[in-house]
Protein backbone atom coordinates (compact mmCIF):
# COMPACT_ATOMS: atom_id res chain seq x y z
CA UNK A 1 0.00 0.00 0.00
CA UNK A 2 1.14 3.52 -0.75
CA UNK A 3 1.61 5.55 2.43
CA UNK A 4 1.30 8.68 0.34
CA UNK A 5 -2.26 8.03 -0.85
CA UNK A 6 -4.56 5.64 1.04
CA UNK A 7 -7.57 6.99 -0.89
CA UNK A 8 -6.03 5.55 -4.07
CA UNK A 9 -5.80 2.22 -2.24
CA UNK A 10 -9.51 2.42 -1.34
CA UNK A 11 -10.24 3.01 -5.04
CA UNK A 12 -8.15 -0.04 -5.99
CA UNK A 13 -9.89 -2.25 -3.42
CA UNK A 14 -13.30 -0.93 -4.53
CA UNK A 15 -12.49 -1.73 -8.17
CA UNK A 16 -11.45 -5.24 -7.11
CA UNK A 17 -14.69 -5.63 -5.11
CA UNK A 18 -16.77 -4.52 -8.12
CA UNK A 19 -15.33 -7.49 -10.03
CA UNK A 20 -16.01 -10.00 -7.25
CA UNK A 21 -18.85 -8.81 -5.01
CA UNK A 22 -22.20 -10.14 -6.30
CA UNK A 23 -24.14 -6.94 -5.55
CA UNK A 24 -23.56 -3.35 -4.41
CA UNK A 25 -19.80 -3.20 -3.95
CA UNK A 26 -20.38 0.51 -3.22
CA UNK A 27 -22.48 -0.28 -0.13
CA UNK A 28 -21.02 1.18 3.04
CA UNK A 29 -22.23 1.66 6.58
CA UNK A 30 -22.41 5.19 7.94
CA UNK A 31 -22.29 5.71 11.70
CA UNK A 32 -23.48 8.99 13.22
CA UNK A 33 -24.14 10.23 16.75
CA UNK A 34 -27.09 12.39 17.77
CA UNK A 35 -27.14 15.35 20.17
CA UNK A 36 -27.65 12.99 23.14
CA UNK A 37 -24.65 10.84 22.21
CA UNK A 38 -26.73 7.94 20.86
CA UNK A 39 -25.08 6.24 17.88
CA UNK A 40 -26.93 5.21 14.75
CA UNK A 41 -25.73 3.00 11.91
CA UNK A 42 -27.17 2.38 8.45
CA UNK A 43 -26.15 1.32 4.94
CA UNK A 44 -25.87 3.79 2.08
CA UNK A 45 -24.24 3.73 -1.35
CA UNK A 46 -20.97 5.49 -2.07
CA UNK A 47 -21.67 7.90 -4.93
CA UNK A 48 -18.31 9.59 -5.33
CA UNK A 49 -14.71 9.29 -4.26
CA UNK A 50 -11.86 11.70 -4.89
CA UNK A 51 -8.81 13.06 -3.11
CA UNK A 52 -11.12 15.13 -0.86
CA UNK A 53 -13.16 12.20 0.43
CA UNK A 54 -16.16 9.88 0.12
CA UNK A 55 -19.57 11.13 -1.06
CA UNK A 56 -23.10 9.91 -0.36
CA UNK A 57 -26.51 11.54 -0.83
CA UNK A 58 -29.59 11.66 1.35
CA UNK A 59 -32.74 13.49 2.34
CA UNK A 60 -31.68 16.35 4.64
CA UNK A 61 -34.57 15.57 7.01
CA UNK A 62 -33.31 12.00 7.55
CA UNK A 63 -31.94 10.88 10.89
CA UNK A 64 -28.37 10.76 9.52
CA UNK A 65 -28.61 14.35 8.26
CA UNK A 66 -30.07 15.54 11.57
CA UNK A 67 -27.23 13.77 13.42
CA UNK A 68 -24.60 15.31 11.14
CA UNK A 69 -26.10 18.77 11.74
CA UNK A 70 -25.23 18.47 15.46
CA UNK A 71 -22.08 16.32 15.16
CA UNK A 72 -20.30 16.10 11.83
CA UNK A 73 -17.89 13.37 13.02
CA UNK A 74 -18.86 10.13 11.26
CA UNK A 75 -17.47 6.68 10.55
CA UNK A 76 -17.77 4.67 7.34
CA UNK A 77 -17.17 0.97 6.78
CA UNK A 78 -16.93 -1.06 3.60
CA UNK A 79 -17.05 -4.83 4.06
CA UNK A 80 -16.55 -7.02 1.02
CA UNK A 81 -17.20 -10.60 2.10
CA UNK A 82 -16.32 -11.96 -1.34
CA UNK A 83 -12.82 -10.48 -1.21
CA UNK A 84 -12.30 -10.89 2.57
CA UNK A 85 -11.49 -7.20 2.92
CA UNK A 86 -12.75 -4.28 4.93
CA UNK A 87 -12.01 -0.55 5.00
CA UNK A 88 -12.89 1.66 7.98
CA UNK A 89 -12.87 5.45 7.66
CA UNK A 90 -13.23 8.11 10.36
CA UNK A 91 -13.74 11.69 9.30
CA UNK A 92 -15.83 14.82 9.15
CA UNK A 93 -18.95 15.12 6.99
CA UNK A 94 -19.18 18.30 4.93
CA UNK A 95 -22.02 19.31 2.64
CA UNK A 96 -21.30 18.89 -1.06
CA UNK A 97 -21.81 21.94 -3.26
CA UNK A 98 -25.21 22.63 -4.81
CA UNK A 99 -23.64 22.06 -8.23
CA UNK A 100 -22.40 18.60 -7.20
CA UNK A 101 -25.80 17.68 -5.75
CA UNK A 102 -27.61 18.96 -8.85
CA UNK A 103 -25.32 16.99 -11.18
CA UNK A 104 -25.70 13.75 -9.26
CA UNK A 105 -29.47 14.17 -8.85
CA UNK A 106 -29.84 14.74 -12.61
CA UNK A 107 -27.93 11.49 -13.29
CA UNK A 108 -30.39 9.37 -11.30
CA UNK A 109 -33.25 7.47 -12.96
CA UNK A 110 -36.42 9.57 -13.23
CA UNK A 111 -38.27 7.23 -10.83
CA UNK A 112 -35.56 7.75 -8.19
CA UNK A 113 -35.80 11.53 -8.57
CA UNK A 114 -39.58 11.37 -8.09
CA UNK A 115 -39.05 9.03 -5.14
CA UNK A 116 -36.80 11.65 -3.52
CA UNK A 117 -39.66 14.15 -3.69
CA UNK A 118 -42.21 11.62 -2.40
CA UNK A 119 -40.24 10.28 0.56
CA UNK A 120 -40.24 11.95 3.95
CA UNK A 121 -37.21 9.84 4.85
CA UNK A 122 -37.11 8.64 8.47
CA UNK A 123 -40.55 10.11 9.29
CA UNK A 124 -43.35 7.77 10.43
CA UNK A 125 -45.36 6.36 7.49
CA UNK A 126 -49.09 6.03 8.01
CA UNK A 127 -49.30 3.20 5.48
CA UNK A 128 -47.93 2.12 2.13
CA UNK A 129 -50.88 3.69 0.33
CA UNK A 130 -49.85 7.12 1.66
CA UNK A 131 -46.41 6.71 0.05
CA UNK A 132 -47.99 5.54 -3.21
CA UNK A 133 -50.26 8.63 -3.17
CA UNK A 134 -47.21 10.87 -2.77
CA UNK A 135 -45.41 9.10 -5.64
CA UNK A 136 -48.50 9.59 -7.84
CA UNK A 137 -48.71 13.26 -6.83
CA UNK A 138 -45.11 14.00 -7.80
CA UNK A 139 -45.30 11.86 -10.94
CA UNK A 140 -48.18 14.09 -12.07
CA UNK A 141 -46.44 17.28 -10.94
CA UNK A 142 -43.35 16.43 -13.01
CA UNK A 143 -45.15 14.71 -15.90
CA UNK A 144 -43.45 16.94 -18.45
CA UNK A 145 -39.90 18.21 -18.27
CA UNK A 146 -37.09 17.64 -15.83
CA UNK A 147 -37.46 16.66 -12.19
CA UNK A 148 -35.54 19.31 -10.21
CA UNK A 149 -33.55 18.48 -7.09
CA UNK A 150 -35.57 19.24 -3.96
CA UNK A 151 -34.01 21.70 -1.52
CA UNK A 152 -34.26 19.01 1.17
CA UNK A 153 -32.05 16.55 -0.75
CA UNK A 154 -28.28 16.80 -1.03
CA UNK A 155 -25.07 15.04 -0.17
CA UNK A 156 -22.11 14.85 2.17
CA UNK A 157 -18.44 14.33 1.59
CA UNK A 158 -16.68 12.54 4.43
CA UNK A 159 -13.21 14.05 4.66
CA UNK A 160 -11.07 11.23 6.09
CA UNK A 161 -8.83 11.60 9.10
CA UNK A 162 -8.18 7.86 9.57
CA UNK A 163 -8.40 5.00 7.09
CA UNK A 164 -7.84 1.41 8.18
CA UNK A 165 -7.43 -1.49 5.76
CA UNK A 166 -8.17 -5.04 6.95
CA UNK A 167 -7.51 -8.24 5.00
CA UNK A 168 -8.40 -11.71 6.20
CA UNK A 169 -5.45 -14.06 6.74
CA UNK A 170 -5.24 -17.69 7.93
CA UNK A 171 -5.40 -18.44 11.67
CA UNK A 172 -6.96 -15.00 12.33
CA UNK A 173 -3.57 -13.34 11.76
CA UNK A 174 -5.23 -10.65 9.65
CA UNK A 175 -3.41 -7.76 7.99
CA UNK A 176 -4.35 -4.36 9.42
CA UNK A 177 -2.84 -1.12 8.18
CA UNK A 178 -3.82 2.26 9.62
CA UNK A 179 -3.33 5.61 7.89
CA UNK A 180 -3.75 8.82 9.87
CA UNK A 181 -3.72 12.31 8.42
CA UNK A 182 -1.76 15.09 10.07
CA UNK A 183 -0.60 18.52 8.87
CA UNK A 184 2.23 16.94 6.84
CA UNK A 185 0.08 14.28 5.12
CA UNK A 186 -0.56 10.62 5.85
CA UNK A 187 1.34 8.47 8.34
CA UNK A 188 1.04 4.70 8.44
CA UNK A 189 1.22 1.97 11.06
CA UNK A 190 0.63 -1.76 11.18
CA UNK A 191 -1.84 -2.99 13.82
CA UNK A 192 -2.05 -6.31 15.58
CA UNK A 193 -5.00 -8.39 14.30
Amino acid sequence: MSAADPIAQVVAWLDHARAHEPEDAEAMSVATVDADGRPSLRMVLLRGIDDRGFVFYTNLTSRKARDIAVNAEVALCFHWKSTARQVRIDGTAEAVSAAEADAYFASRPRESRIGAWASKQSAPLEGRFKLEQRVARYTAAFAIGPVPRPEFWSGYRVVPRRIEFWEKRPFRLHERTLYERDAAGWTTARLYP
